[in-house]
């Protein structure tokens, strides 16, 4: 139950990107002295409190250790506070045990769609006038928002598999898994242990719970007995269609898939079918999800730049009709296997754009599967000559099946570039 958890008496926050900050803060708020820890402590913009150098000896007394998601669970002061015993917490989990007494948690994971998900059921609850905030990996850290939550009220939060790793009493009202596909294995190792940390998301679930799973995706639709005893209520695409997802601005079948598992977490908190209805009618597709970026010359801009790995590209193409695309792909290289993209895209695509250093080892597969592409100098110039090559009726879609990080600082960064490009080259 929220509103009635112990917090650490010595906090040591690792981490001062925005929720190691977030963290810093709300503890700070609580009455705590947290000492805050990163790898580049200059770096950390506008710190709550100074940030100071991993040093084995800041270990001495603290009882928790409150580790950022983007910091790995093999960083040296992790591993030692492991072995000394100190429990690991998420920047979620301090957040849950610091909302007020009865608030409810709706939690969204996944490899994609989790955004666009956890957006939908804000505006379903909204529909519902239900008080709420969403949070989470969508930008907002919980930390920032679990204190000024009304009592009884909601939280909707988009939580990621370097979330969930270190959530101890986190329980999840209704929550969901979009679906789970190749991703992070970098971090992760393989995908069981990927798959393991997204169903944390059930563990502590009770039978008054609800549990939602996407059976369009092969992974979920596997699942047998799930972790915690949620009620498991298992969708489909298809049943966004009675939602009037056809009159909606979304497009493609994964959200198709967003629709019907947002619609699931909602109706468990009690929002109903005419008020799902108008959320969806209304919903604007989420910046660089699928976006909308105009037109030009009759050739239409769409930023997918959140596409940053092979399922992802793959499903945004399910929103477009074969042969009229003209794909920009690539970026940086997370080592991803580009056989099935290059097989979907032979026949789906006029020609790809390649990028980056993964755009270049997408060449062979690409050539091997017969898909016409060209190699740019650039980001810059890949949409560009996607753009000159395009006629009339035909549309440029970025989604780049990788990361950014060869020449963005994000897939933001990356998918703001797109927009400029596109209103450059006259789109409106």
């Amino acid at each position: 139950m929220t509103g009635a958890l112990d917090l650490p008496r010595s906090p040591l926050v690792l981490g001062a990107a925005r929720s190691g900050r977030a963290a810093a803060r709300a503890l700070i708020a609580a009455g705590l002295e947290p000492v805050l820890v990163d790898d580049d402590p200059a770096a950390a913009p506008d710190p709550p409190c100074p940030v100071l150098a991993p040093d084995p000896a800041l270990l001495d007394g603290v009882d928790v250790l409150v580790k950022s998601p983007g910091v790995p669970g093999a960083h040296p002061l992790a591993v030692r506070a492991r072995e000394r015993g100190v429990p690991l917490w998420s920047e979620v989990e301090l957040g849950y045990r610091l909302l007020p007494p009865g608030a409810r948690v709706i939690g969204v994971t996944g490899t994609n769609g989790k955004t666009t998900t956890t957006e939908l059921v804000g505006a379903m609850l909204r529909e519902a006038a239900l008080p709420h905030v969403v949070c989470g990996n969508v930008g907002v850290a919980l930390c920032e928002v679990a204190g000024d939550l009304p009592e009884g009220g909601i939280v909707v939060a988009e939580l990621s598999s370097f979330q969930l790793e270190d959530v101890h009493a986190l329980r999840c009202d209704a929550a969901a898994i979009t679906n789970l596909t190749p991703d992070h294995l970098d971090r992760h190792g393989d995908m069981e242990a990927y798959g393991a940390a997204k169903l944390r998301i059930f563990e502590r679930q009770d039978a008054g719970d609800v549990a939602v799973l996407n059976d369009d995706d092969p992974w979920c639709a596997a699942l047998g007995r799930l972790p915690g005893d949620g009620a498991v209520v298992r969708v489909r695409a298809a049943d966004a269609d009675a939602l009037g997802f056809a009159e909606g601005r979304l497009r493609g079948d994964h959200n198709r898939e967003n629709v019907a598992v947002a619609a699931a977490l909602a109706r468990a908190l009690g929002v109903g079918d005419e008020q799902l209805r108008a959320a969806v009618r209304g919903f604007a597709p989420v910046p660089h999800r699928l976006e909308d970026c105009g037109e030009a010359g009759g050739v239409r801009f769409w930023n997918d730049s959140k596409a940053t790995n092979v399922d992802a590209a793959l499903k945004a193409l399910t929103a477009f009709p074969a042969g009229g695309v003209r794909i920009i792909v690539g970026g940086s290289d997370k080592g991803a296997d580009f056989a099935p993209l290059a097989q979907a895209l032979a026949g789906r695509v006029a020609r790809a754009y390649l990028t980056g250093p993964a755009g270049l080892r997408m060449a062979g597969p690409l050539a091997e599967a017969g898909v016409p592409h060209t190699a740019c100098d650039g980001f810059d110039a890949a949409v560009r000559q996607a753009a000159a090559d395009a006629a009339p009726g035909e549309h440029v879609l970025l989604a780049p099946a990788c990361a950014s990080f060869d020449a963005f600082a994000d897939y933001t960064a990356r998918g703001d570039r797109f927009r400029e490009l596109a209103v450059e080259l006259g789109a409106a």
